[in-house]
């Protein structure tokens, strides 16, 4: 039997149901055959008349007719003041939707980071959070304790956009009942437990600080540029965009779009640091086996990381 799947635009720019629409191996059409998913609504691929989709939405959030899948793309819209008509359906809040959409569905996806945390909205006066969490913290506009009829809370998929082929890979989950093993945000680990550095091809740079202080070269990019590479946990030098390349891969910083608090309060391209020190050190390195190792690091670097010849 098909399972349903209603997919909900909300505070945001669409980027993720773009990244969507580009996939490659399966296609979309093809993902959707394979796993006999039937898109009951999506902003860009559906036809329904106004009158069709209001009746749809009637009978989803009445339990009438069984929703398998709640995606939701963009931050919930709370203001202003809590009314949510910065973002409505007609004379409707969309929030109201999300609200009687997630407690009728099987599974609730947050596609994105707005979605997830709030995203770019989230300081604003539109008063936006994501789904379940509010940044880092887990009191989002669903709230902590929030389940769907499956048992799930929401699963997070941040990423600005979301790879498309995380999207397919967890529908394939969902819809096949493999396990989703979670991260502390709510994000399978599949693709949220490896670090972006650790798929980086300038990990040699970095661990020996051959740094570079302007893009598209090839050194490290996170000593003066800003990499939230060695930060932030993320698919993106696993899973490369258009089956080609990565940020990192073309000298341009990680800018951490994974993150609870993206985008930061502070420069995008330029590291944090107090006296050449990084405010923020590389996962599970302490400040005092930083500060010893690395002018040795620098100091013992292969002349070939310093000449900047590809490697061996």
């Amino acid at each position: 039997m098909s399972k349903s799947l209603y997919w909900l635009q909300l505070g945001g720019c669409g980027g993720d149901s773009m990244s969507l629409l580009n996939a490659e191996s399966p296609d979309l059409v093809e993902l959707l055959g394979m796993l006999d998913i039937a898109v009951l609504w999506h902003p860009s691929l559906s036809n329904l008349s106004p009158t069709e989709h209001e009746t749809l939405i009637e009978l989803l959030a009445s339990g009438e007719r069984a929703l398998d899948i709640l995606c939701l793309e963009g931050s919930i819209i709370r203001g202003p003041g809590g009314t949510g008509m910065y973002d409505a359906m007609g004379e409707r809040p969309k929030k109201d939707l999300v609200a009687k959409l997630a407690g009728q569905a099987q599974f609730v996806v947050a596609v994105g980071t707005c979605a997830s945390f709030g995203g770019i909205s989230a300081d604003g006066e539109t008063e936006a959070t994501g789904a379940q969490f509010a940044k880092a913290k887990k009191n989002g506009f669903l709230g902590a304790d929030f389940t769907a009829k499956s048992g799930l809370p929401v699963i997070n998929l941040p990423g600005c956009p979301c790879h498309c082929d995380v999207i397919g890979g967890a529908l394939s989950a969902l819809v096949t009942g493999a396990p989703l093993e979670l991260n502390e945000y709510n994000s399978p680990l599949e693709w949220y437990g490896m670090l972006v550095h650790q798929g980086c091809t300038r990990n040699e740079y970095h661990e020996y600080r051959v740094e570079e202080e302007d893009f598209g070269e090839m050194g490290c990019l996170f000593f003066h540029l800003g990499c939230h590479g060695p930060l932030v946990y993320g698919p993106c030098n696993k899973l490369l965009w258009n089956r080609r390349s990565s940020k990192t891969r073309v000298g341009v910083p990680c800018f951490g779009c994974v993150r609870p608090d993206f985008p930061q309060a502070y420069p995008f391209y330029e590291t944090r640091n107090i006296e050449d020190i990084p405010l923020e050190l590389p996962n599970g390195v302490d400040r005092a086996h930083y500060l010893a190792y690395k002018g040795m690091a620098a100091a013992s670097a292969p002349e070939r990381l310093i000449k900047r010849e590809t490697k061996v």
